[in-house]
């Protein structure tokens, strides 16, 4: 090695060609896997899950995308004397559907990716 050259140097014009090293149809599989992925993102967005919380007295639904679009109370959770205890009761039930709604999104994706991680390519 020259003096003062790095050991992972490469002169110019003797670079790999973009996607050399690749086993055959690879470029393909990830071209439809990124399809399927943004197919599978777009789909998220409407999916709805029902979460129910506080022994059933709260019931949320959630996009795929983390997104509340509606929230049912029942009547007996509403206590005028104890705001508290409710706004306590709907920060968990919240939450829960949160986590619920990225459960689903990962499980959604991973089918998708095989549960293969690409950084980068989505």
């Amino acid at each position: 090695m020259a003096k003062g050259r790095r050991s992972d140097y490469i002169p110019r014009g003797t670079q790999p060609a973009a996607g050399a090293g690749l086993q055959p149809g690879m470029l393909e599989k990830i071209k439809k896997m990124q399809e399927e992925m943004a197919a599978t993102q777009a789909a998220l967005e409407t999916e709805l899950i029902n979460v129910t919380a506080a022994g059933g007295a709260i019931t949320i639904v959630i996009t795929g995308h983390q997104r509340v679009q509606s929230i049912k109370l029942d009547p007996a959770l509403i206590d005028p004397n104890d705001v508290a205890m409710l706004e306590d009761t709907l920060v968990a039930a919240i939450n829960e559907a949160i986590v619920a709604s990225q459960a689903h999104s990962a499980r959604r994706l991973e089918a998708v990716t095989g549960g293969i991680e690409l950084p980068g390519l989505f």
